[in-house]
């Protein structure tokens, strides 16, 4: 029968040699590192994969990630050049490059990253005002990055970026800060309103200026349209009146037919005879008189006139001529029908002055001067 105290050890030894193969076995994963210590001293860096270590001689460090990291910082208060104090909140991006200078070269290297971090960032900031800290996160993060990738290079460390999250001003700078865009955005929009106004009045002019040449082109063109149309009226009539070769008694008959326009107009105080009508009455009456017919003692009367010659002349009566109201009919002898005559021979142009014409009494009633001239406006003469 076996002895149960080997049987005990063999058990033990067992498990110690189980125990030692897996201390012996060391699985690192990917992007990792483990530092390895031989009796106290840095022997080598586990890479990645399947690692043989000697139990209870060497000593296996915590893992090392390699990939990047991004660290968030807390906000720091940080006093700007016109003496503002902000609230700066960063975010830090970083990659281990070198485990054993991470490991050895510094006791906490996030710490230290962080620390870092504010330091330099005050130092920056310190050198501008609030204007331009809240307008340079660019020049501000280039600046950090240098600094902080030449500090953390010999800790085994590399600074890819640093970003700078928010920059919080005291509460009474952001009221203040809020004013001045609001002022800002009233100013832009009164400019942009008076711009506006400006091209809407700029343009308004202009299209009445365009409708306004449109408009004088539209009426010159239509007087000049209606300036030709009257012209080659006027020809058309004055051509029909040529062709048509018309009398003395159709002129006098048209010179009958404008008297009373001339004197409708209500300002009318005066209105002036012309000498042509005169003749124009002559050739009117004489184309009545010759059209009725003669009494005996008018057929007397003519045969005792000469045949070639003109009836004789009575004297002329000095009588001066009757003042008329321009308003008032010129009172007229009562006609009579006169003897016929034989058509006397045409006159010239030029008469006499007081020239009056023979009535059927033998009496003459005389004309008007043969120069135009207004009769003045007064009561007529009892």
């Amino acid at each position: 029968m076996e002895n149960p105290t080997f049987l005990v050890a063999s058990l033990l030894l067992a498990v110690l040699a189980v125990f030692t193969v897996l201390r012996a076995v060391r699985i690192v994963p990917q992007a990792r590192a483990r530092n390895i210590e031989r009796l106290g001293r840095y022997h080598r860096t586990l890479k990645p994969g399947l690692n043989f270590v000697i139990p209870y001689i060497d000593r296996v460090y915590p893992v090392i990630d390699l990939r990047e990291q991004v660290v968030s910082f807390k906000p720091q208060p940080v006093i700007t050049e016109d003496n503002l104090v902000v609230e700066i909140d960063t975010v830090l991006y970083f990659q281990v490059t070198d485990p054993r200078a991470a490991a050895y070269e510094i006791a906490d290297f996030l710490q230290a990253v962080e620390q870092l971090t504010v330091t330099t960032l005050r130092n920056v900031v310190g050198s501008m005002d609030l204007e331009r800290t809240l307008t340079s996160r660019d020049t501000i993060n280039n600046q950090l990055r240098g600094v902080l990738d030449e500090a953390t290079g010999k800790w085994g460390l590399r600074v890819n970026r640093v970003e700078i999250k928010a920059i919080d001003p005291p509460q009474t700078i952001k009221d203040a800060m809020e004013k001045q865009m609001r002022a800002e955005r009233d100013k832009r929009a009164a400019i942009l309103n008076a711009e506006g106004q400006r091209q809407s009045q700029i343009l308004t002019a202009e299209g009445d200026e365009q409708a306004a040449v449109l408009r004088a082109e539209g009426d010159r063109t239509a007087q000049v349209l209606k300036a030709e149309g009257q012209s080659q009226a006027i020809d058309e009539v004055f051509q029909a009146v040529h062709r048509n070769d018309p009398d003395p008694k159709l002129l006098a008959y048209q010179y009958l037919q404008m008297l009373p326009e001339l004197a409708q107009g209500p300002g009318n105080t005066f209105w002036v005879i012309p000498s042509e009508v005169t003749s124009a009455l002559n050739d009117v009456s004489r184309a009545f008189t010759q059209a009725l017919p003669q009494s005996p003692a008018t057929r007397q009367t003519a045969s005792d006139r000469p045949a070639n010659g003109p009836p004789p002349t009575p004297p002329r009566p000095r009588t001066p001529p009757p003042r008329h109201s321009p308003t008032r009919p010129r009172p007229t002898a009562p006609h009579r029908s006169p003897a016929p005559r034989p058509s006397p021979a045409p006159r010239p142009a030029t008469r006499s002055r007081n020239r009056s014409t023979p009535t059927s009494t033998g009496t003459r009633t005389p004309r008007p001067r043969a120069h135009d001239r207004p009769i003045p406006t007064r009561p007529p003469t009892p």
